[in-house]
């Protein structure tokens, strides 16, 4: 800042860029039961994930051999939204099937 009689110090004023943070970004997976069909599976993750039918058809094997697998990562909002979708077709086609998110460390 300039002083008003016109003398004092003179400077530059330069503006941070404010840092970005990243969101927080969240794993969406997928738990195996006993009962939900791999056809089924296979459908959703075609559906909801994007995912070609090789992609899905080996997350759906993970999730049958290991008991869950990630489907994905991505913001909450995002995540929310898979999961609901997931949830709400498995209630609709009255399959058990259970999908969640959890915060990526």
């Amino acid at each position: 800042m300039m002083a008003e009689d016109g003398e004092g110090e003179t400077g530059v004023l330069t503006r941070t860029k404010p840092k970005t943070k990243r969101p927080p970004m969240y794993k969406v997976m997928l738990l195996n039961d006993d009962y939900t069909p791999m056809e089924f599976v296979v459908h959703i993750l075609e559906r909801y994930f994007s995912l070609t039918h090789a992609e899905s058809f080996e997350i759906m094997l993970t999730v049958h051999k290991k008991g869950l697998a990630v489907v994905g990562v991505f913001t909450r909002e995002i995540a929310e939204t898979k999961v609901a979708q997931v949830m709400e077709s498995a209630r609709q086609n009255q399959h058990p099937l259970q999908c969640t998110m959890e915060k990526e460390e």
